[in-house]
């Protein structure tokens, strides 16, 4: 019995080195796996601090940040960064979150004639009217190789203009990233840029009333995109050029290259806009907020009133007007000539004084965008009152004559305004809270 006793003694303890040994290793690739994790998850929330733009709430998103993040340098982050995300966006990752389809390059090179239709040249490179075999008459928009913008950029387009949605807002239809080519495909806008009609010697010159519908188009696409998107966005090169008319000459924002969401860190490495729009805050901080695309719009309306660019010493001339103009009055002195004095008065004293607000020096005196679309629609409103009293008091259902706009009195408060240079817009007096689109 001893001897049976000792032999089970000697296998029990036998069995429980083994199992002790298993147990040991297998805490042991444990503790390994758990670190290994940590270790993954450590440096997927370092990177997630510079992956601000997400698509309609999704996890996925892409390296849209101009600031610097630990102890890389910018440039190297944004290499390693920008190689890693695009090696995923040319397996058409893009697709799934962005909503945005993909066109072949053969499609758009048949669409294009081979890329000899170019209606335009920007930053980004040049821009292709193109007949897409649906019928579809788009704009192609080409990464040119010496762009001063890039694949960040043309990422950023196709990942933000896949969750914004407004009348108001350029209509990004598709994008093509093969043979080394990066293409951006939108609706086609028939009338070309707002720079070209206030510069261009072959376009008739936008009469006073189509400039604050176009005003009021601009700083609704901006409202959307400030308070209406989740989480809000900022444009950060709102310029005349990036303000494109359809055929109904009615604006569209474009552009969206150097957009980002507000929640992301503002800082940026380098200024980054249109010389002469830029928020002077901006250039002394290097941090940009919604208060800085109210500055820029605030340019665009008197670039509007005054018919001349920052380039053309816009600005100073604004500087000059200000000391001479008193209680929101005086402004006439810079309206654009090829007006021919035909303005609304009081609209346009009532114009530039908003815009005066908008360059104000210190940003928490600027007003909101929303503010601003209010302001517009009160002062279209009101120009409308007085044509309306002083067509009754003259002759009822006449053509209103000083401003070079025919107006149908039935149909102020209703569908349609007729412009008298040929062009026509659809628009319901729309009330200062005007609806979301999305």
């Amino acid at each position: 019995m001893k001897k049976g006793e000792s032999s089970g003694l000697v296998i029990g303890l036998s069995v429980g080195v083994v199992i002790g040994v298993l147990v040991a290793i297998l805490a042991l690739f444990c503790i390994r796996y758990q670190r290994k994790r940590s270790q993954i998850g450590n440096s997927s929330s370092r990177r997630a601090a510079t992956v601000p733009i997400r698509a309609n709430g999704a996890d996925s998103s892409t390296i849209l940040s101009d600031s610097t993040n630990g102890p890389e340098s910018p440039a190297k982050s944004e290499r390693n960064g920008l190689s890693l995300w695009f090696d995923g966006f040319k397996r058409s990752n893009v697709v799934s979150v962005s909503g945005i389809p993909e066109y072949s390059y053969k499609d758009l090179q048949k669409a294009t004639c081979n890329f000899t239709t170019i209606i335009g040249q920007g930053a980004f490179g040049p821009v292709y009217k193109a007949q897409m075999s649906t019928g579809e008459t788009v704009a192609v928009k080409v990464l040119g190789t010496d762009s001063k913008q890039g694949e960040k950029e043309f990422q950023t387009e196709v990942m933000l203009l896949g969750r914004l949605h407004h009348r108001n807002l350029v209509n990004l239809v598709g994008y093509c990233a093969e043979k080394g080519q990066n293409m951006l495909i939108y609706v086609y806008m028939g009338r070309g840029s707002l720079a070209s009609h206030l510069y261009s010697e072959n376009r008739e010159p936008l009469n006073w009333e189509l400039r604050v519908y176009i005003a009021l188009d601009v700083a609704r696409g901006l409202e959307y995109l400030h308070d209406g998107a989740v989480p809000p966005v900022i444009h950060r090169d709102i310029k005349s050029s990036n303000i494109l008319l359809d055929n109904s000459m009615r604006a569209r924002v474009a552009d969206f290259g150097l957009s980002r969401e507000a929640m992301v860190d503002r800082q940026t490495a380098d200024v980054r806009g249109t010389f002469g729009y830029l928020d002077p805050e901006y250039i002394s901080t290097r941090c940009f907020t919604k208060k800085s695309d109210i500055y820029s719009f605030g340019v665009l309306l008197f670039e509007l009133i005054a018919g001349r660019n920052p380039q053309q010493g816009l600005m100073e001339y604004v500087e000059l007007a200000a000391i001479d103009s008193e209680d929101k009055s005086g402004w006439e002195e810079i309206v654009d000539s090829q007006l021919n004095g035909k303005f609304d008065l009081q609209g346009l004293n009532d114009m530039a004084d908003l815009a005066y607000k908008c360059i104000n020096r210190l940003p928490r005196r600027r007003p909101s965008m929303r503010d601003i679309v209010q302001v517009l629609s009160g002062i279209l409103k009101s120009s409308h009152d007085r044509k309306k009293n002083q067509l009754h008091h003259e002759k009822p259902h006449s053509t209103a004559a000083g401003d070079g706009v025919s107006i149908d009195m039935e149909q102020l408060g209703g569908k349609e305004v007729a412009i008298s240079d040929g062009h026509r817009r659809d628009e319901s007096m729309d009330s200062t809270a005007e609806a979301f689109e999305v």
